[in-house]
């Protein structure tokens, strides 16, 4: 059996970046013709077009689709190998790493982060963006580099996930609520107006579920985006926010917290990256960074 050529895979990468011969000649520095050669190895060796046209451009079949990120990352492991391994030196470091998350997470680990990263990496930079969703595709096209939250069924299967810490959802009223005093029963619970948070991936479902099973529903009374917001109305109002306990620990200070009268599954909240970037460094050194201030953070609150 005759060797493959593995120069194909840079080319078949371009290709599928591109979707276009004359774009990926232009990358490549090769000629319309060369591409159109290369392109039809590709097509013998794979035996699938690949590229088809549709009207004035070239469309993936769902063979290249499936290749893409496969030979994405095959070309960025085999450029790892061939390039110099630098030892990483955090004082010099100068990077800006993009952290998507859910609303509380950066109220609590956000501070303790930041003083880490200042103070072992002064020129690291950090942005946070909220999370709306839990769609992978900013892993995958690197507008993201780290992500938290809990992992959902539909997150790409490439995705590495470490888990950070387990969380339970707790009920939050003001001080002075009726609830704030004596025993918490699920009648007692479901009967007073709730806060619904209304966030994709968001596993609220299970009170439901046990309060149905005891004949019960809950009274909710509005639907919110998100955490800080149920809390905040929750401060000021009569209203019960129900919302995960370590993730919210700071958002709720001042507000009488209680366990659920049902019982409901733990959380477990996870860091979440593309595996592109498991060798890379300085990921790799912010990955333990979280890890180790989610850790201590945690230890000292419990």
């Amino acid at each position: 059996m005759s060797r493959p050529d593995l120069n194909l895979l840079i080319t078949l990468d371009v290709l599928l970046a591109e979707g276009s011969v004359a774009r990926a000649g232009q990358r490549l520095r090769l000629s319309s013709s060369a591409m159109s050669r290369s392109l039809a190895r590709l097509r013998e060796a794979t035996g699938d077009p690949l590229l088809v046209r549709a009207g004035r451009g070239l469309v993936p079949t769902p063979r290249a689709l499936e290749l893409r990120e496969l030979v994405r990352q095959l070309v960025q492991d085999a450029e790892a190998v061939l390039r110099p391994a630098k030892k990483l030196n955090l004082q010099q470091l100068v990077r800006t790493f993009t952290l998507r998350t859910s609303e509380g997470f950066v109220e609590n680990f956000g501070p303790g982060l930041i003083a880490r990263v200042s103070e072992e990496a002064p020129g690291v930079r950090l942005c946070f963006v909220l999370k709306p969703n839990k769609d992978s595709a900013p892993l995958r096209d690197g507008t993201v580099d780290l992500e938290t939250g809990v992992v959902a069924k539909t997150i790409g299967p490439e995705v590495r996930a470490k888990s950070l810490f387990r969380d339970r959802l707790v009920g939050v009223v003001r001080c002075g609520h009726p609830l704030s005093k004596g025993k918490m029963t699920p009648s007692r619970y479901a009967t007073c107006g709730h806060i619904s948070i209304s966030r994709p991936g968001l596993e609220l479902g299970a009170i439901d579920e046990a309060l149905e099973s005891l004949k019960l529903e809950r009274n909710i009374v509005t639907t919110v985006g998100g955490f800080s917001t149920a809390l905040s109305l929750a401060r000021t109002s009569d209203l019960i926010a129900t919302v995960p306990e370590r993730h919210t620990g700071i958002l709720r200070v001042g507000m009488h917290s209680f366990r659920l009268p049902v019982a409901t599954p733990e959380l477990t909240i996870s860091l979440l990256w593309h595996p592109r970037m498991d060798a890379d460094p300085a990921h790799r050194w912010l990955r333990d960074c979280l890890r180790a201030v989610c850790s201590e953070q945690l230890a000292r609150s419990s």
